[in-house]
């Protein structure tokens, strides 16, 4: 399985801020819901798994107005996908019936491929003059025979010892590494594959098998800068043809060192080689959503998702891009068909996660295509971690007001108050809950809170002007 955006140290670059306005309310004299509400939803990852950048996305909605921010894991990234046929909306996969939301998180990790390549070039050699006066192995025939049997310790620790024996020994130092291969100790292989590297080119003898190897034991240390170019010689060999799984290390460190533009052509490489490999088209789909090409982005992570249903990150992806291509849609049609895309989108992420930040990113999906009550049942199920954060009180208190529940948008909005007191957002939703439930004195306390923090507001000058009169 290629090497994923999912584990810790390829992280999703994932929106910072989502906004979400809503019309004021209907009905003249009465209070309109809060205008120019903005939260900061804190990433998750990964997984991801990502680059750490964060982009603003912005999401309308279209009843009352307010702003909500929220951002997806892992978890970052930037290059279009190839047009594609494909529709726009996430696909939906047949599932086995069972408990989706207990699924555990797809772990896609690369494995070496030194199992694919047997080593026909690795010989048993021989001593040249006197004997070692040590007792080691005088040759390396018995550490082969033990590599071959799939005993990497015993055989890297008689290659090592036939290396200190004899440290010009290269087929030596090659059998070390590609043991400590098989053993997963990428940064002692990669030390012991780079000196029979150099002892190769000594003696004009590079071999391909030795180069890839190191390509991947760099890789796999995550030494993209060292692993590139070797990556770069193996994949333009004349006369063979590239392996998939090596154009990819490459593009994933082209990726690593900055080269973009490098990496977008590469992955679609192995996309043309692959059209299923799904890891590549998410990369794709990150690098078209980092320069903003929503488009792109949204026919790569559709494919991803088709080709890999279990992909979380995938689907976290293609759920954040439907709210920002939705916050930018002039034509309300649009904008509705995208935050249904975005709910889809978010249905294939909780089969596969259930942790507090995919449930914002579903709530937020939810919210936009006005189905509150969908929205409260994930962010109560949010809201019950004992760590659980401002943001998903504050889209919990959303979703009860929109809903009209409003006690329990106010036990939730005051959770949200004690765990961020300056945000104004949690302020101007709170306080216009407590003004429809016309606890006057309590919205103007909220009112006046938010202009201290904002004394130029013209919304809360307003609302305190409104409510003031009332307020004993």
């Amino acid at each position: 399985m290629p090497f994923s955006l999912i584990d810790d140290k390829l992280k999703f670059v994932a929106p910072a801020n989502l906004r979400y306005i809503v019309p004021e309310g209907e009905l003249q004299g009465r209070p309109a819901h809060p205008k120019g509400c903005v939260a900061k939803v804190a990433s998750s990852v990964a997984n991801q798994h990502s680059p750490g950048k964060s982009f603003p996305m912005p999401v309308r909605y279209f009843q009352r107005r307010f702003v909500v921010g929220s951002v997806v894991g892992s978890i970052v990234l930037l290059g279009a996908a190839a047009a594609s046929a494909q529709s726009s909306r996430p696909r939906r996969v047949e599932q086995k019936k069972q408990d989706s939301l207990l699924l555990p998180q797809p772990t896609p990790t690369p494995v070496s491929k030194t199992k694919n390549v047997p080593l026909l070039d690795v010989q048993p050699v021989k001593p040249v003059g006197n004997a070692p006066a040590s007792s080691a192995p005088a040759d390396t025939t018995h550490a082969f025979l033990l590599f071959q049997q799939g005993h990497y310790e015993a055989s890297a620790k008689e290659a090592k010892q036939v290396a200190a024996d004899d440290p010009q020994n290269a087929e030596a130092w090659k059998l070390a590494g590609f043991s400590e291969m098989g053993m997963k100790k990428y940064a002692e292989a990669s030390a012991d594959l780079q000196k029979a590297l150099d002892l190769q080119r000594a003696a004009k003898q590079e071999d391909s098998h030795t180069v890839d190897e190191l390509a991947q034991a760099y890789f796999f240390a995550e030494q993209f800068a060292r692993a590139l170019p070797l990556l770069v010689s193996s994949t333009t060999r004349a006369g063979t043809q590239p392996d998939t799984q090596m154009i990819y290390y490459r593009a994933v460190a082209e990726y690593k060192t900055g080269k973009i533009a490098d990496a977008e052509k590469s992955f679609n490489s192995v996309v043309k080689l692959n059209p299923k490999d799904s890891s590549a088209l998410l990369y794709l789909g990150q690098i078209a959503l980092a320069r903003n090409d929503l488009d792109g982005a949204i026919v790569a992570l559709n494919r991803a998702t088709v080709n890999d249903p279990r992909l979380a990150g995938a689907w976290a992806q293609l759920t954040s891009v439907y709210l920002r291509r939705a916050a930018a849609a002039t034509d309300e049609t649009k904008a509705d068909a995208d935050y249904l895309s975005a709910v889809r989108a978010g249905e294939g992420l909780i089969k596969l996660r259930t942790d507090e930040d995919a449930l914002i990113l579903f709530g937020n999906a939810l919210i936009g295509s006005k189905q509150y009550a969908r929205a409260a049942a994930a962010l109560e199920r949010a809201a019950t971690g004992k760590d659980a954060k401002e943001t998903t009180f504050y889209l919990l208190g959303v979703a009860h007001s929109r809903a009209k529940n409003f006690p329990k948008a106010i036990a939730a909005l005051e959770r949200a108050a004690q765990l961020k007191p300056n945000d104004v957002n949690v302020y101007r939703e709170l306080g216009y809950a407590y003004e429809i439930m016309k606890q006057y004195a309590k919205a103007l306390a909220v009112y006046e809170k938010g202009l201290s923090i904002v004394p130029n507001d013209a919304d809360f000058k307003e609302s305190a002007d409104r409510v003031r009169p009332f307020a004993k």
